[in-house]
């Protein structure tokens, strides 16, 4: 979930004391086809040195199969580039203020593949002051050895006060507002739109280089829904 100024790397769930209402949900399966209304295509190279070239509206890397989105990462030659993937986006059509956010999804297995690391999920906050290109960014990590075999419900529980990171029902990281007025580090209080993607390497997901003998790879995403919190 990101705007211009930040992004938060998401791996949670609900907190059962709170109640909700569904607001929107994507469930991925009345069509072959992303809904264009609501989804767009990031194309090319896009960020932190990763070595794949994002395309767009191709099947071999983004399609809905059985009712689940999926993303695709394969070793091959592409506009100069050695592997191909997808990242598709809300940006130019839903954002969201609040609330809660599930995604349902099996993730990808292998060294340099991101957002999947092995058996570790990360939950980040990235903003202006707080990332990893300054050493600063805050974050947390849940084990879990089914990540790439099951599917796992990940998501945020996002007020004014904080936002609480789960992975199937248990929090793991908790990261509060300083409450410093300081958009730099608290910049959650504007609407956020939504990015799932699929990397190859990068200054974070590379860092102990790529097992080409893994591809193709896929990120398997069952639905995505968004929660309005009622108390």
């Amino acid at each position: 979930m990101l705007n211009e100024k930040c992004t938060i790397l998401t791996a949670t769930m609900p907190n059962k004391r709170r109640n909700y209402t569904l607001v929107w949900t994507e469930e991925f399966g009345e069509s072959d086809t992303l809904n264009a209304d609501i989804w767009s295509f990031e194309e090319g190279d896009v960020r932190n040195n990763e070595k794949q070239y994002y395309t767009k509206n191709r099947r071999e890397n983004c399609r809905i199969e059985n009712g689940k989105l999926i993303l695709e990462a394969r070793k091959e030659a592409f506009e100069g580039y050695d592997y191909t993937s997808a990242s598709i986006t809300t940006k130019n059509s839903k954002s969201f203020l609040y609330g809660r956010i599930e995604v349902k999804a099996k993730l990808p297995q292998g060294r340099g593949i991101w957002p999947a690391i092995w058996k570790k999920v990360h939950g980040n906050i990235h903003t202006q002051a707080y990332n990893h290109n300054l050493e600063t960014n805050k974050g947390a990590y849940i084990v879990c050895d089914s990540l790439h075999t099951d599917f796992h419900v990940f998501a945020i529980d996002w007020t004014p006060e904080k936002i609480d990171f789960f992975l199937d029902e248990q929090i793991y990281f908790s990261f509060r507002n300083d409450n410093e007025l300081n958009s730099d580090t608290w910049p959650f209080d504007q609407p956020q739109y939504l990015l799932i993607n699929l990397a190859v390497g990068g200054f974070w997901g590379g860092k102990q280089g790529i097992d080409s003998t893994i591809f193709p790879q896929k990120f398997e995403i069952d639905y995505v829904r968004y929660y309005k919190i009622d108390s």
